[in-house]
């Protein structure tokens, strides 16, 4: 298993929009999940759930930025109120939600422990993303460019010397697809 894994994501297009959020604490991490999950449902709902065609978010930044943190977060403003572990050996865990827009399968990948980009194609993994489910996948560096480009991009950095918030989190979001557009300007 990489200590500290150092793949750089793939070149993406132009976003189609970016965002900044400043999540000075744990809370504020919290209710941008909410936030995000009622994106999430309100764009289902505009496009009907038969028609929703899925949703992919790459989660980037280093140990402890607040990756699991805002899934959970999301996970649970979906509707979801069990226990919810972090993938970091299981590699995925599967969600089914009844939402206000309707049923939703959420699948929270950790792709931590991947070694070789080739490890991402010999679990199979494609089948989840071509079921219209939203997969949120953290370290998605280390699949190399075999996820494609994906609808969104959350990066989260702990400040620095060099940005204006002294505390919590930096949350750069990025839009690559119109879907990823319309949930991220509802955020």
């Amino acid at each position: 298993m990489p200590e500290s894994p150092v793949r750089t994501t793939p070149d993406f297009p132009s976003a189609l929009l970016e965002r900044r959020f400043d999540l000075r604490d744990e809370a504020a991490t919290l209710a941008f999940g909410e936030r995000f999950a009622r994106a999430i449902d309100e764009t289902r709902k505009q496009t009907s759930a038969e028609r929703f065609s899925g949703l992919q978010v790459q989660l980037i930044g280093d140990l402890g930025a607040g990756k699991t943190t805002l899934v959970r977060a999301t996970l649970r403003a979906l509707g979801h109120a069990g226990r919810v572990k972090s993938p970091t050996y299981t590699l995925v865990e599967p969600y089914s939600l009844d939402t206000p827009s309707g049923p939703l399968d959420v699948y929270h990948f950790d792709l931590y422990r991947f070694a070789d980009p080739a490890e991402w194609a010999d679990a199979g993994f494609r089948e989840y993303f071509d079921r219209g489910a939203v997969c949120l996948i953290e370290w998605p560096q280390q699949a190399g460019g075999l996820l494609g480009v994906p609808d969104l991009v959350f990066e989260l950095a702990l400040p620095d010397e060099s940005r204006e918030v002294e505390e919590g989190r930096v949350l750069n979001a990025r839009a690559f697809s119109e879907t990823g557009k319309t949930c991220l300007e509802r955020c």
